[in-house]
C-alpha cells in the first residue's frame, strides 16, 4: 500500500477524508482573511468619518455665515443715494436696528412727524426702527420695521445675501405684499 492508499478500519480512504478536512481548513482561512480585511476596512471607514467631521467643523468655524450685526448703509429707493446708517445689534436674543446717522443733508435734524405713540415728533437719528426679530434658519423674522418717512410699522424679515449685502423685507400680513431694500455693510 502506498501513502495515498491508506485505509482506516472502516475501509474508507483516509486521504479522501483528509482532503475534505483540508478544504474545510482552507475555507476557514479564507473567512478569517475576509474578516481581517473587513476589520481593516471598518477602521479606515471610521478614520475617514472622523476626518470628514473634523473638516466640516473647521469649515463651519472659519466659513460660517457672517453675522448681520454691525453697521449698515441704507439707500433711498428712488434715487439710490445712501440715506442712513443703521446699527443692527442683539439684545436678549432678538435683533434690533437703530438709525445712528442720517447721511443726506436735507434729512439732518428731521423728526418723525408721521410716527405714532412714543416715536411721534422724535428725532429720526437715534430711533430704533428694527425691533424684536428672532433668528430661524439663518433668517431674522417675526419682528417689525418702522418707515420713519411714513410712520408706518411693517412686519419684517432680514437675511444675508452675502457677507456685505443684507436683504430687508417689510410687508403687511403676507410677505409678497411689501417692499425689499438692499442694505450694504459699512466698511
Amino acid at each position: 500500500m502506498s501513502k495515498n492508499e491508506i485505509k482506516n478500519a472502516n475501509g474508507n480512504n483516509i486521504i479522501k477524508n483528509l482532503s475534505r478536512f483540508k478544504n474545510v481548513i482552507i475555507l476557514n482561512i479564507n473567512f478569517s482573511k475576509l474578516r481581517r480585511d473587513f476589520l481593516i476596512l471598518l477602521k479606515i471607514y471610521r478614520l475617514m468619518l472622523q476626518f470628514y467631521i473634523l473638516l466640516n467643523t473647521l469649515f463651519y468655524v472659519f466659513f460660517q455665515p457672517t453675522s448681520v450685526e454691525g453697521l449698515w448703509v441704507t439707500q433711498d429707493d428712488k434715487t439710490n443715494k445712501e440715506k442712513s446708517e443703521v446699527l443692527l445689534y442683539q439684545k436678549d436674543g432678538k435683533l434690533y436696528g437703530k438709525i445712528v446717522r442720517l447721511l443726506l443733508p436735507e434729512d439732518q435734524g428731521k423728526l418723525c412727524k408721521e410716527c405714532k405713540g412714543d416715536e411721534k415728533n422724535k428725532p429720526i437719528a437715534g430711533m430704533v426702527i428694527v425691533k424684536d426679530l428672532i433668528l430661524e434658519d439663518d433668517v431674522w423674522e417675526e419682528g417689525t420695521i418702522l418707515d420713519p418717512k411714513s410712520g408706518k410699522v411693517y412686519d419684517c424679515y432680514i437675511n444675508l445675501e452675502d457677507a456685505n449685502t443684507l436683504k430687508v423685507r417689510g410687508y403687511l400680513g403676507f410677505s409678497f405684499l411689501g417692499r425689499t431694500q438692499i442694505w450694504k455693510r459699512k466698511d
